[in-house]
């Protein structure tokens, strides 16, 4: 899976479940938790998500607003353990 297919996987998951408006222009470097679009308990939903739709762990010390806030954050973490 390429890294375009992975971001607009959890592009769309974060719009359709958190945001609920799968036209809101989330762009890349937006901050999802500090700008409100996302609490904590909102990001470990999406872990959850990651997790089985990727086939990887995120362990709990990563899922923080420093590592997790934005979409490129959190595609470059997917990228790194996903299995080729």
């Amino acid at each position: 899976m390429t890294e375009t297919d992975v971001r607009a996987k959890i592009r769309a998951y974060i719009l359709k479940a958190f945001v609920r408006d799968t036209s809101y222009p989330l762009a890349d470097d937006d901050g999802i938790i500090t700008g409100g679009l996302m609490d904590s308990m909102a990001l470990a939903e999406l872990a959850v998500f990651v997790e089985k739709e990727f086939k990887i762990y995120i362990p709990d010390p990563d899922l923080t607003v420093e590592k997790m806030d934005t979409l490129n954050q959190i595609v470059a973490r997917v990228m790194r353990d996903m299995p080729q």
